[in-house]
């Protein structure tokens, strides 16, 4: 029996647009596995609701603020934003049809139904990427994690997105005052200085206590008003 329960359960796997994505079972744990990295599992979920927090009380407390999530994940940000009644809406930008599939009618349903239902809430199918580059809707805060840091991305074209570049496009989709908050598995000096260079001020790394090892961090930023 102890040695079933330990060995992870494959519950889905798809080639998605991007390589191979796997959502498995391991306990009473959910996890998410891209092109054999693991992504993410349903453990904790701490620092992504330090990502939703740190955002919204970064900010000069307008009212309803409009929050983008860059990645679905296992749903930890958008249920915690959505348990939030000082958010307005809010909408996620995932690029993995099977992972919305695994939330609108799979396993994952267990931690997002209630925000799905949510009036709030809207999620898009699309590459964070373009559509930072494209949309022409703008948002009060951009919670991004889409992968394990800025230093360890999912696939190579992400890469862009924390460069300049792609910062600038994060920046054109924030208002006056918004802010850009990342989430990393590990701190990442290196890159509170490209938010620096980027235009960004009040830039600081939150982090969430561990046990043993790295701690995961929040990477905050703020576009000028």
């Amino acid at each position: 029996m102890t040695a079933a329960y330990d060995t992870p359960v494959v519950l889905d796997r798809r080639d998605g647009p991007y390589g191979e994505v796997v959502l498995r079972r391991h306990g009473v744990l959910l996890q998410i596995i891209a092109n054999g990295c693991f992504l993410m599992d349903t453990s904790d979920g701490r620092s992504e609701r330090l990502l939703v927090d740190a955002a919204r009380d970064t900010l000069d407390g307008r009212a309803a603020p409009e929050l983008l999530i860059g990645g679905l994940g296992v749903g930890f940000s958008l249920a915690h934003a959505a348990a939030d009644p000082r958010w307005g809406r809010i909408t996620v930008v995932e690029r993995e049809p099977a992972v919305i599939g695994w939330h609108r009618d799979g396993p994952l349903a267990e931690v997002s139904a209630g925000a799905l239902a949510d009036p709030r809430t809207a999620i898009v199918e699309a590459d964070l990427v373009a559509y930072v580059n494209e949309t022409s809707d703008t948002f009060d805060a951009l919670c991004l994690d889409i992968d394990n840091g800025p230093g360890w991305t999912v696939t190579a074209d992400n890469d862009s997105l924390y460069a300049p570049a792609g910062l600038a496009a994060c920046a054109r989709v924030l208002r006056p005052g918004g802010v850009l908050a990342v989430w990393s598995a590990q701190p990442s000096p290196d890159f509170e200085g490209t938010l620096w260079n980027a235009g960004f001020r009040q830039v600081r790394t939150e982090e969430v206590p561990v046990a043993r090892g790295v701690p995961d961090v929040v990477h905050l930023g703020v576009r000028p008003g």
